[in-house]
């Protein structure tokens, strides 16, 4: 008796060379202009920008939500490597408080992307939980080499971490235009993840 299979279901279609180059510029093009004016930002600006159609940003994100998820994403998959090549450069502590400073100074921009896709309806922690578990990954690898290396307090663990991270950026946020009061409170944090001086 023979049993017949189901055939596979066809994936996506890769995409041409070309036109991951032009998703690629796209992207990047639309990280810039969104940053600059703000994710209320339109996507024919990002076309112009581009030097392509609006047909050609409608082709690869069919919505500026699709756009700005895609940007998301993007932050967060470019922060995880950059973790990555700042341990193969440096090893974990200078990367860890490296990659520290970098997520900081990229949460404002991210936030806005969140917040207006939140606003949108679009489920941010679904949309992004592969590129935010790669983030989660990396930081994990380098918390754990910078315990082990005694740089970094041994109680602390990852979402304690992302806690402490989510904050300062709040904070540098209600710093913004004082630079010196900035750079001392984010001294006072990176000090905290010191392990604590035996008294």
């Amino acid at each position: 008796m023979t049993t017949e299979q189901t055939p596979p279901v066809p994936g996506p279609k890769p995409l041409r060379a070309d036109a991951r180059r032009n998703r690629a510029r796209l992207l990047e093009v639309a990280e810039a202009v969104f940053a600059e004016q703000g994710t209320g930002a339109s996507t024919e600006e990002v076309a112009r920008r581009a030097n392509v159609g609006i047909a050609t940003v409608f082709r690869h994100f069919p919505t500026k939500e699709a756009l700005l998820e895609a940007v998301l994403i993007r932050r967060l998959e470019q922060l995880a490597e950059e973790g990555r090549r700042l341990l193969a450069e440096s090893g974990p502590t200078e990367a860890l408080f490296a990659l520290f400073d970098l997520i900081v100074e990229a949460s404002p921009v991210k936030n806005a992307f969140a917040a207006a896709l939140a606003d949108a309806g679009v489920d941010v922690g679904a949309a992004a939980a592969e590129a935010g578990h790669a983030l989660h990954a990396v930081l994990s690898e380098l918390l754990s080499g910078a315990q082990r290396a005694g740089a970094v307090r041994k109680d602390l663990e990852v979402p304690e971490l992302i806690a402490i991270l989510v904050g300062t950026a709040r904070m540098l946020e209600h710093l913004d235009g004082h630079p010196a009061s900035a750079a001392r409170a984010r001294a006072v944090v990176r000090d905290g993840l010191r392990p604590p001086v035996a008294g």
